[in-house]
């Protein structure tokens, strides 16, 4: 019985080594079962089928795109200028003037764009040619053309300070223009002033054709000043434009000012903040309200070693003045007066200049800068808008910015 019972042990199961062999095919096939038994198996979405190899790209042409755009007018000849492509390169670009003249340009450094790096012209038409390839390997022409704007006028700016040229603390600079400015914020946004010294200062706009920068307070010695108004493609307002970009650099000299009083007949020389002078003068006829010297804050406008001076007013033409330094513009002088040497520093005779002897008269030439202050008090007479260009440092702070078309 036992024998036969171990016999029939051996028939309800199969041998050992067999199920090893089906238990390793089971686990070979494990991932074909995977494949096979998809959701769609059960009736949901269907198997999507295999696929081998790198994917297939849609074909695309190359989709150039120019700025401005095709038959664009009344474009303004600073505005961005550019060609730029997607889905390809650029193989080569040209814009060109009326006359086949190319204009100058760059191409990005993966040349999918290329943009012009001067400015153009007012009313002129420019035309783009060249072309691109897209990733498709087919070539696409760049065309297309556009116009600039027609100006109604156009308006200079002209700066009072040159290139290289060294001034005194109390220089304003001074921008003029050919025309009136109807859009002043749009100009003064085009003006900037940069200092090699922290600078506090500000635009200030004394009439519609004129615009003054200036310091809060008198510069520090030795600044590098450089201005610049970029007016070309400047929208002035009412239809005009600025005909030309206008820029300057100079530096400010040692501090250098002249101080008189009316009252002391006195005029004050002073050097790096030290007095190094004080010489005898004599201001204008305190009696004649038409003949006072100006108090307020004076600049060096100019110098002459001989100016011949005039007023029908009181009479004389042509008198010859030597060692002239002009102070503004209404025929304030610091001069040479020989004829009135006995009444200096003790009372005032001239017809609104300072009258000093010739010697130092000569002095005070010789040591001048255009720029340099020249503060008068005393009189009752105010240096004001009606005494010429430079009359700035006369205007309050506070009074000097709420002259700006910007808001500083």
């Amino acid at each position: 019985m036992a024998g036969v019972s171990g016999s029939n042990d051996r028939r309800q199961g199969p041998p050992k080594r067999l199920m090893r062999w089906a238990l390793a095919v089971i686990v070979v096939l494990t991932p074909c079962i995977t494949v096979l038994f998809t959701p769609a198996a059960h009736g949901q979405v269907p198997a999507q089928p295999v696929q081998w190899g790198p994917p297939v790209l849609p074909v695309v042409s190359a989709q150039v795109v120019t700025q401005p755009d095709d038959g664009a007018t009344g474009v303004n000849p600073i505005a961005p200028v550019r060609v730029s492509v997607s889905h390809g390169v650029l193989n080569a670009v040209s814009l060109t003037n009326p006359e086949g003249k190319a204009v100058a340009g760059h191409f990005s450094s993966d040349k999918l764009s290329w943009t012009t790096t001067e400015p153009l012209g007012y009313a002129r038409t420019y035309t783009w040619s060249g072309s691109a390839t897209g990733i498709d390997h087919l070539r696409r022409a760049i065309t297309g053309s556009f116009k600039t704007v027609i100006p109604e006028r156009l308006v200079s700016g002209r700066l009072n300070v040159a290139d290289d040229a060294t001034y005194g603390i109390a220089m304003p600079i001074a921008l003029t223009f050919s025309s009136k400015v109807i859009d002043k914020a749009a100009v003064q946004k085009a003006l900037s002033v940069h200092t090699s010294v922290p600078t506090e200062g500000s635009w200030a706009w004394l009439d519609d054709t004129t615009a003054h920068w200036r310091p809060r307070t008198y510069f520090a010695p030795g600044t590098r000043v450089t201005v610049t108004a970029k007016l070309y493609g400047t929208a002035m307002g009412d239809g005009s434009f600025g005909r030309e970009d206008v820029t300057s650099s100079f530096t400010i000299g040692r501090s250098y000012l002249l101080r008189g009083d009316t009252r002391s007949h006195r005029l004050a020389v002073y050097a790096n903040g030290m007095q190094i002078a004080d010489y005898p003068a004599s201001y204008g006829l305190d009696s004649d309200p038409g003949r006072g010297t100006h108090s307020g804050t004076h600049v060096v406008m100019s110098k002459f070693p001989v100016y011949y001076m005039s007023n029908p007013k009181y009479h004389y033409k042509n008198v010859e003045a030597r060692w002239a330094v002009r102070m503004s513009d209404n025929g304030e002088f610091i001069h040479s007066a020989p004829w009135s040497v006995a009444q200096q520093g003790k009372t005032n005779v001239s017809h609104g200049c300072i009258n000093l002897s010739p010697a130092n008269a000569q002095a005070v030439f010789r040591s001048v800068l255009p720029g340099d202050p020249v503060e008068i008090t005393g009189s009752s007479r105010q240096l004001g808008p009606n005494d010429g260009d430079y009359y700035d440092w006369t205007i309050p702070w506070e009074s000097w910015t709420a002259m700006s078309a910007v808001p500083n």
